[in-house]
């Protein structure tokens, strides 16, 4: 994810428009995207942590998306600061943003094999318009 974050989102990125922001994080987001809803792994990684939460739902083992997570509100705050977005909370915009791209691809897609990559980059796209929409300045 920190690739896909440095490559598409860093500091230098020359975004400057909402329309190239949203290239941008529709760019990022598909690779991030296509790579979690295709891996065995990760849906193997998912089932577990699923599992976990639900045994035990109290524990403070370190079984979240806590660092990429944080990377990406990071992100947020920076195109906040730009003024390109709206967004009080980057948390909170960063957990929406990924519930209406990579979450929405893997719930349609949870058998990893096969995955049907041009319906995960056409859902992921269509969410990261949602936000943008719900997170451009006005």
């Amino acid at each position: 994810m920190s690739r896909a974050l440095e490559r598409y989102l860093a500091d230098d990125a020359e975004i400057a428009t909402l329309a190239e922001l949203e290239a941008a994080l529709t760019a990022a987001a598909i690779e991030i995207g296509t790579t979690m809803v295709g891996s065995a792994d990760y849906a193997a990684v998912f089932a577990l942590v699923a599992q976990h939460r639900q045994e035990e739902p109290e524990s403070d083992a370190d079984v979240s998306m806590a660092k990429p997570e944080g990377a990406f509100a990071e992100r947020i705050a920076h195109f906040t600061a730009q003024g390109l977005l709206d967004a009080d909370d980057a948390a909170l915009a960063a957990d929406h943003f990924a519930a209406l791209t990579m979450l929405r691809a893997y719930n349609h897609q949870p058998t990893p094999s096969p995955a049907d990559l041009d319906r995960v980059r056409e859902t992921i796209a269509d969410g990261v318009h949602v936000f943008i929409r719900a997170y451009a300045t006005r």
